[in-house]
């Protein structure tokens, strides 16, 4: 049995990476011919073409398509390989590419990150904030804090702690329009939507179990829990945050939580990293310390 061409796949991943033949053999050091043969080599051990090849434009064929992410693990995992080595001789340094939700990162990542960057000079961080999922692998991050009921996926999740969710609104508001007393009553509110952690419909549990389900209706909607402060102060409406973010508010009287013994579906912050299973010494140290930090420690 002869072994696989691993050169010819770590050079296609980087053609599909690069998006063209030149690029890949600018960021290789290699001439554009030996970056063509090898792929061509490799088209011919598979009897198949790899892409479709014009002028202007290189596009993947459906075979190349297919085959493209195991190439990019190919690539990946010999990396992880050598820098893991590498990493063993020496203090861990380099860039991580560390993924966070918004208003968490500003509060609570960055302020940690300045503490593990002072402990680690060799290493870098290029955190990127967003509310949104970020595509881990599509996007090249090597970690990410998600908070979420995380679906299964090919991505490993480690939960680190459960984030409550609060109903909350200003006393201005609750003055004005009444205090619901019950989840369905929350239909006749003018209710705030924070989009990535509520649906079309609210629901809640309650005492003994029982299920009420809502459809939030009111006058604006956000991907940023953070958003929603402005308007909840000034008394536009009943809005479902996480924590940290109503939190303060509430502790100085801004807001008020209300129907407090009925519960939102479970939350959580979770660790999230692409499948490959081999990761260098300095995505380990970040993960290390990441997971001391943050699991079960009250973030909540």
């Amino acid at each position: 049995m002869s072994l696989p061409d691993f050169e010819a796949w770590a050079i296609f991943a980087s053609v599909v990476d690069a998006g063209s033949f030149s690029g890949a053999a600018r960021a290789l050091g290699l001439s554009k011919a030996t970056v063509s043969k090898a792929v061509g080599r490799l088209e011919a051990q598979l009897g198949a073409s790899l892409f479709h090849r014009s002028p202007r434009r290189l596009t993947l064929t459906e075979t190349g398509r297919v085959l493209a992410p195991r190439a990019g693990r190919i690539l990946a995992e010999a990396v992880c390989a050598e820098e893991e080595a590498s990493d063993a001789a020496s203090a861990p340094r380099g860039l991580v590419r560390l993924a966070a939700p918004m208003t968490f990162g500003l509060q609570q990542v960055a302020p940690a990150l300045a503490e593990f960057l002072a402990d680690h000079p060799g290493i870098s961080v290029d955190l990127q904030l967003d509310d949104r999922s970020v595509d881990l692998i599509g996007e090249g991050a090597d970690v990410a804090l998600r908070i979420a009921q995380l679906p299964d996926s090919a991505l490993r999740a480690r939960r680190l702690a459960p984030i409550r969710r609060r109903t909350v609104a200003a006393p201005a508001y609750l003055a004005r329009h009444g205090t619901p007393l019950h989840p369905a009553e929350l239909g006749e509110h003018r209710c705030l939507t924070y989009t990535n952690q509520s649906s079309d419909v609210w629901r809640l549990t309650g005492p003994g179990g029982a299920e009420v389900a809502v459809r939030p209706d009111g006058p604006i909607k956000a991907n940023s829990g953070e958003a929603l402060l402005p308007a909840l102060r000034a008394g536009l409406g009943i809005a479902v945050l996480p924590d940290f973010i109503a939190g303060p508010d509430c502790d100085a009287g801004r807001l008020v939580e209300i129907l407090p013994d009925w519960q939102w579906p479970p939350i959580a912050l979770h660790l999230v990293t692409p499948p490959n299973r081999l990761r260098p010494a300095r995505v380990n140290a970040l993960i290390d310390f990441l997971v001391a930090r943050f699991s079960a420690t009250g973030t909540a």
